[in-house]
């Protein structure tokens, strides 16, 4: 008899990475993918699509001698369910064989028929009976982490020149994690908050460098607080940027890139205005939302494009610029396997014009900073670099909010996931001269 029960959030993971194959963000698939779950098929339908998608490739390189005909020759949705049926049973161990492949034999059976199902229970069945693999050395250790830790091998091996192997392979192991919820302060200071979530049995901690409170807990929505606005859900990369700009209070803010929010709201509580821009209006939508949520009152939100900037003048301007966004792989497992150096030199582009543009507004005497998700030095120091060598009435300005270990040799922000803790993060503040 075949196992069915559990199915639901099988069939929820599927969906998820179908979506992500057709370009949805891991977190927009997540949303559409679970809202009729119950809590605890949430948490497995979560637990096996990021799963799948953190380990595509060992998943892969375990299944495809399997495949009689080659692996290439399987259907993207029917790898899918592959993949996850071998996530459970590689994995899992709380999952038993059984359920893992029947499950997998119910999905190929409702998407694609009896023939797709036999094919799955034939594969899956292989897979549970089989030794686990004993792999050589590899000559090239860059594919050997490549393929352990599955991510691409053009990134690992650009990471081993500026990291080592040592801490590529730490950076890969990071990325494999699935990092906690961290919370930052909005209406309510953390220390009220972190005591009203005891009183109700909620543990927390102190994030890295005081960035935050973390908790086991997944759902923010479900907090105490969350509806008044008393916080936000924040990394404490990203809390500790909003420190390193240093803005003087009263200022002018220009958030160039704002969506989804969270360093405008942090802004907001010093600055005179904050003006929140977004190219995308569903973008900005969310925005207005999480403002009218957890705000001051002070952001205003403006549908535009960066490169056309909506202001004349601004006492400080903010680009967090669109990355490749490498430092934040680990909540993000979905986003290793669009990068490209393709796409890494359409960004370097794209920045460029952002800050030339973004330039144009910042008041004598005022702060241009720039910053990114990303671990890529195309995307910061150098980027940084080349606009300093084309605008010399620019220079740069270290900041003294933030511990030096968090700083590069130039004064920029630079925080790396396996030393630090925390997602990656870069920075740059940039003063115009009077």
């Amino acid at each position: 008899m075949i196992q069915t029960t559990g199915i639901e959030s099988r069939r929820a993971a599927l969906k998820i990475l179908s979506e992500v194959r057709e370009g949805r963000p891991f977190e927009a698939a997540l949303d559409r993918g679970m809202d009729q779950l119950a809590e605890p098929d949430r948490r497995l339908a979560h637990e096996l699509a990021a799963g799948v998608l953190r380990q595509r490739s060992v998943l892969d390189t375990r299944l495809a001698p399997l495949v009689p005909r080659g692996w290439n020759r399987v259907g993207p949705e029917l790898r899918d369910i592959l993949r996850l049926g071998a996530y459970q049973l590689t994995a899992l161990d709380r999952v038993p064989a059984h359920a893992a492949v029947d499950t997998s034999v119910a999905l190929a059976r409702a998407r694609s028929g009896a023939r797709a199902a036999g094919f799955v229970n034939a594969i899956l069945r292989r897979l549970a009976s089989a030794e686990p693999e004993t792999a050589g050395s590899p000559e090239d250790e860059a594919e050997r982490l490549a393929t352990e830790y599955s991510h691409p091998a053009w990134l690992v091996r650009r990471w081993v020149g500026s990291f080592g192997l040592e801490g590529t392979e730490g950076l890969l192991r990071w990325n494999n994690t699935r990092p906690r919820l961290v919370l930052q302060a909005a209406r309510q200071d953390l220390k009220a908050l972190a005591a009203r979530w005891r009183a109700v049995g909620i543990e927390t901690e102190i994030a890295p460098y005081g960035a935050g409170i973390m908790t086991g807990q997944r759902r923010p929505t479900e907090l105490p607080g969350y509806r008044e606005g008393d916080f936000i859900v924040q990394d404490p990369a990203q809390a500790l940027l909003g420190q390193f700009a240093d803005l003087p209070a009263g200022a002018v803010v220009y958030d160039a890139c704002a969506a989804p929010g969270g360093k405008t709201i942090a802004l907001g509580r010093c600055a005179r205005t904050v003006l929140s821009g977004e190219v995308s209006p569903n973008r900005a939508r969310r925005l207005a939302e999480n403002i009218q949520r957890a705000g001051s009152g002070r952001e205003l939100v403006v549908v535009a494009d960066a490169r056309r900037p909506p202001l004349r003048r601004a006492d400080a301007v903010l680009v967090d610029a669109p990355c490749l966004g490498t430092g934040a792989f680990a909540r993000h497992p979905d986003a290793r396997w669009r990068v490209s150096p393709e796409t890494l030199a359409s960004l370097e582009r794209l920045q460029a014009e952002l800050l030339e543009r973004s330039a144009t507004v910042v008041s004598p005497g005022g702060l241009l900073v720039y910053s990114t998700c990303s671990l890529e030095p195309e995307e910061n120091r150098v980027q940084v670099d080349r606009f300093l060598a084309g605008n010399s009435g620019f220079r740069r300005e270290p900041s003294g909010a933030i511990p030096d270990t968090l700083l590069s040799e130039e004064g920029d922000l630079m925080i790396l996931p396996h030393r630090h803790g925390m997602d990656g993060a870069y920075a740059a503040r940039l003063r115009r001269c009077p």
